[in-house]
């Protein structure tokens, strides 16, 4: 899924396209991809855009109107956009096409599980309606950060990646923010004292900070590689690969449709975290301690 640093640059590079030109077409190639039916989606064509912004995980496009009308695009974990410049062919398995005189915004998704999605709403309540209200993390203070993480005693796997908590953050970059910060992602929120707080907030904002310059710098004219998997990150998506800090080989545990990726000897005093399919297969031998697997 397209996080934080991925959708601010989803975001920019969407902003120098679209802001000042109206929108001519706006094609739904998907029956299930527009959840709303009011106001219709036609009403945004023929209007300019004025503004592009993100909320948490979903890219906002503003048109001019009284009050402001929104289209919310959120790509969820497999719907990606891109650019085609007026003279390029749309992909036939677009989901949705946003046309300009000079242009078209595509939106995408991979697979049949049909999650990505567009709102029109009308009026800064209707947007704040969509929106989970989690901090902002390149924003927040330390002490709110401190505040609204403790405010509940949850994993800090699972209040990271809590849009209520945190804005924008998912999977990937939970993973190499809580590697920068040598905690582990199984460590519940209220155990933490004052030096593991701030070093998880300086390392969210290093992470994030890093990552999206990165990726603004790889874009180009438009993101065209988006992926939950890049090259040069500690230890999302490189299981049994050396960790980048001490060697030991990334751990990991399973659940549902996703993983988490951690460093035993980095962030839990070496202990292997049990992966439920994978414990539960082994027992008694499944190994307790990473040097068990070296």
């Amino acid at each position: 899924m397209p996080e934080l640093p991925d959708v601010a640059v989803y975001v920019e590079r969407t902003a120098v396209k679209t802001v000042g030109h109206a929108l001519r077409a706006l094609e739904l190639r998907s029956a299930f991809v527009l959840r709303t039916a009011v106001p219709p989606a036609s009403d945004l064509v023929g209007r300019e855009v004025v503004g592009v912004r993100r909320l948490g995980k979903r890219v906002v496009l503003e048109f001019a109107a009284q009050p402001a009308m929104f289209l919310v695009i959120h790509l969820m974990i497999a719907g990606r956009l891109h650019w085609h410049a007026a003279e390029r062919a749309v992909p036939r398995h677009a989901l949705a096409v946003l046309r300009f005189d000079h242009g078209a915004l595509v939106m995408t998704e991979a697979g049949t599980r049909k999650r990505a999605s567009l709102h029109v709403v009308q009026g800064a309540g209707a947007l704040d309606a969509l929106d989970p209200k989690g901090l902002e993390p390149l924003v927040c203070s330390f002490d709110d950060f401190a505040k609204r993480l403790t405010a509940g005693n949850h994993t800090l796997k699972r209040a990271l990646t809590d849009p209520r908590t945190l804005s924008g953050i998912g999977n990937s970059y939970s993973d190499e923010i809580l590697h920068r910060a040598r905690l582990s992602p199984l460590a519940l929120t209220q155990a933490l004292d004052s030096q593991a707080l701030q070093r998880l907030y300086d390392a969210m904002r290093e992470v994030l900070d890093e990552w999206t310059a990165r990726l603004r710098d790889e874009a180009g004219d438009f993101p065209q590689k988006v992926s939950a998997f890049r090259e040069g990150m500690a230890v999302h998506g490189r299981y049994g690969q050396p960790c980048p800090v001490c060697g030991a080989p990334v751990q990991r545990i399973l659940y549902a449709d996703n993983e988490t990726n951690y460093c035993a000897r980095c962030q839990t005093g070496g202990r292997v975290l049990a992966d439920r399919a994978l414990s539960r297969l082994l027992k008694a031998s499944f190994p307790r301690d990473i040097d068990q697997l070296e």
